[in-house]
């Protein structure tokens, strides 16, 4: 195959990393692609081309994977450590022909990359699709992340702790629970991001003091237990909340 684009276009050096943030079944989950020939895993990333805006890359390499346009995206670090790219990690797209061999020097030089993080509703990511170098793409759990490529497992761990800090300040539940959940569910999503068991009753007052929540007449079906009620946010008296924070000591 044939790239899909060529390094003249790009600004050299500098590509853009995409930790995709998923919640089901109670874990958080991030979206990686199985590198072709190759038993590693990579994040969702890409070249910046010379006429695109960081920000711009990232969409791009969203709308790409997910088939969504409207995603909740944040910029959190750079990594530009001299020894985040090996050499001769280029061998093997050579040897597979991948690439031409002309190109191995370009894809082997010093390169910065920006990492973003993304929050999306689990369920309307229905097909991910892999990049060029890949062969698919997969949900995995954030406890059980299989080996990553270069410096990929230190900018999981950069958003995942970047996501916990900013908890009280960004809209996380509003755009990584479905439009209607529980109040458990919620609960599981602080557990899994602050990784500590939190009181039930303590936790269902405190969400519903910040009197961010529409509590409906529908409830979830299908469990062995008695249905729990679902709730939504109210998005203005969230975003309200979130300016002065939710203080609150988990």
């Amino acid at each position: 195959m044939e790239l899909p684009f060529q390094p003249s276009q790009c600004q050299p050096g500098l590509s853009v990393d995409c930790v995709i943030f998923g919640f089901h079944e109670n874990e958080l989950k991030v979206l990686l692609l199985k590198l072709l020939h190759n038993r590693e895993w990579a994040l969702p990333g890409g070249f910046v081309m010379l006429d695109e805006d960081l920000d711009r890359a990232a969409v791009r390499v969203l709308r790409e994977r997910t088939g969504l346009e409207r995603i909740f995206l944040r910029q959190f670090h750079a990594f530009g450590e001299v020894s985040r790219n090996l050499p001769g990690h280029a061998d093997k797209l050579v040897r597979t022909q991948a690439i031409h061999p002309s190109l191995q020097a370009w894809f082997e030089q010093r390169f910065i990359t920006i990492g973003f993080y993304a929050l999306v509703e689990y369920s309307q990511v229905e097909e991910p699709h892999p990049d060029y170098f890949s062969e698919f793409c997969r949900w995995y759990s954030i406890r059980e992340l299989p080996p990553l490529m270069l410096d990929h497992q230190r900018i999981v761990s950069k958003a995942l702790e970047t996501l916990r800090l900013q908890l009280k300040y960004q809209p996380i539940g509003l755009n990584l629970l479905p439009e209607r959940f529980t109040m458990p569910e919620l609960q599981a999503l602080y557990e899994t991001l602050l990784e500590k068991k939190l009181d039930r009753r303590n936790f269902q007052r405190k969400m519903l003091s910040y009197d961010i929540l529409v509590k409906t007449d529908e409830f979830r079906q299908g469990g062995a237990h008695k249905a729990p009620v679902l709730y939504a946010f109210d998005t203005d008296r969230y975003q309200q909340a979130l300016q002065h924070g939710l203080n609150s000591i988990w």
